[in-house]
């Protein structure tokens, strides 16, 4: 009997009444027929064991809005520790294409954990080398990737889809969807949809990226907490015959502008990242503004800019958005919570999505330690993650001006930088085994 009334406390007003009205029914005929009735009666609240030993209580329900990476990770582990994890993504169906992304870290034991990192190395791009040209098109410098290196460098869309076929026999995953309304109680969450009939979850998690839809929701305008670095990313994908190595990368830089061309696996991209001249571009859906920033901006840079510039006016749908981090002064809020981009963005480092996957494997870890206490689980989760967080953002500023000098002079300096580092990795790779000789 405590654990019914524990599941009459987690109702809204509206399904206590029912569930009042299923109980009653359920005792009435347990008393008089002196049988357990079947769990019908309970509408799905609860399931009674005909054997009457007991009440046993259904799995808790969890939302995560996104099945980018942060939201299919989620719900694996989730899974895995007794809940029953429902993703819903606003796109039709997984995304194709997308940047290269960097498995490492913290991110390496957990795909290890979940049994991906043996596809996920199949996966692998085949980037050996980063070339760095000046603004001419001439050779600066060449860096080989240190050997040795435990990192996974895939594309997005492959991650996604790995994760998702990991998560996907436990889960439920919604395509075309996504939340409009929610409303939260001391028992659960009422969550209203764009297309789907309203749900009651136990749990709510915003894994839906930078522009999250479930922070604007629960907790505020973007602008409360997202910041920009002052710099601007676009991207298209290329013909395959548009790299002549699909081993190195190459990265052209003039003030203020950045051009490269990543083999990727099957597919090569174009990545423009820059300072813009005038404030705009704060409508993502303004395609034709895109595509006069970037024409406008690599106007005056040689080499292949304006091949990979046509690349980006002829692509019906490149992407463009601002590079921003966000920081926030509490990731949850009641029964409602943030991972991955959403809570804390740090993409400019190369490490968003395996933040993303690290930051999964805690929330679901610590709500499993804390079970029954979603709020103490949410605060451990925050306090472990922040520790890999905080520094992180604190670094983003330089690693701002590092990638995209705004002088000539800061290209040299950065230059110098590199050659220092290649210099490093080629004596490091050249040491035994055991260290340097004598």
């Amino acid at each position: 009997m405590p654990l019914l009334i524990e599941t009459e406390a987690r109702l809204s007003p509206a399904a206590k009444r029912a569930f009042q009205v299923r109980l009653a029914t359920y005792l009435a005929v347990m008393l008089y027929s002196g049988q357990v009735p079947n769990h019908s009666y309970l509408d799905g609240w609860t399931a009674a064991v005909n054997d009457q030993r007991g009440v046993v209580m259904k799995k808790p329900e969890v939302l995560i809005l996104g099945a980018g990476i942060a939201g299919p990770a989620l719900a694996f582990w989730l899974a895995r520790n007794g809940y029953r994890p429902t993703v819903v993504e606003h796109a039709r169906q997984l995304r194709s294409g997308g940047s290269a992304i960097v498995v490492k870290g913290p991110a390496l034991p957990v795909a290890e954990r979940m049994g991906i990192l043996p596809q996920l190395r199949e996966l692998a791009t085949s980037n050996r080398s980063l070339t760095l040209l000046d603004p001419a098109g001439n050779r600066v410098l060449r860096l080989p990737s240190p050997g040795g290196s435990p990192t996974v460098e895939v594309t997005r869309a492959d991650l996604s889809e790995v994760l998702h076929r990991a998560a996907r026999g436990d889960a439920e995953f919604v395509f075309d969807d996504t939340v409009t309304a929610l409303e939260q109680d001391e028992g659960g969450a009422d969550v209203f949809f764009r297309r789907s009939a309203p749900r009651r979850f136990d749990l709510v998690v915003g894994a839906d990226g930078t522009h999250s839809t479930m922070r604007r929701l629960v907790f505020g305008p973007e602008r409360q907490f997202v910041s920009d670095l002052g710099l601007y990313g676009a991207t298209v994908p290329l013909e395959p015959d548009a790299v002549d190595d699909p081993s190195e990368l190459t990265m052209l830089t003039a003030p203020n502008r950045m051009l490269v061309i990543h083999p990727s696996r099957n597919t090569p991209l174009a990545i423009f990242t820059f300072r813009a001249t005038r404030q705009a571009i704060h409508d993502r859906k303004n395609i034709a503004l895109h595509k006069q920033t970037v024409a406008e901006t690599y106007a005056d840079v040689r080499w292949r800019a304006p091949e990979l510039v046509a690349a980006y006016l002829d692509h019906p749908a490149p992407f463009f958005d601002p590079l921003t981090t966000v920081r926030m002064p509490s990731w949850s809020r009641g029964r409602v919570v943030l991972l991955g981009d959403a809570a804390a963005a740090t993409g400019l480092l190369g490490d968003g999505s395996s933040m993303a996957m690290a930051g999964a494997h805690a929330l679901a870890e610590e709500l499993a330690s804390h079970r029954g206490d979603h709020a103490r689980g949410f605060a451990a989760y925050e306090s472990r993650l922040r520790r890999e967080v905080r520094p992180r953002q604190r670094r983003l500023g330089l690693v701002a001006r590092l990638m995209v000098p705004s002088t000539r002079t800061g290209l040299v300096v950065r230059n110098t930088m590199g050659r220092a580092i290649g210099h490093a990795n080629r004596m490091t790779s050249r040491e035994p085994a055991g260290g340097k000789t004598a």
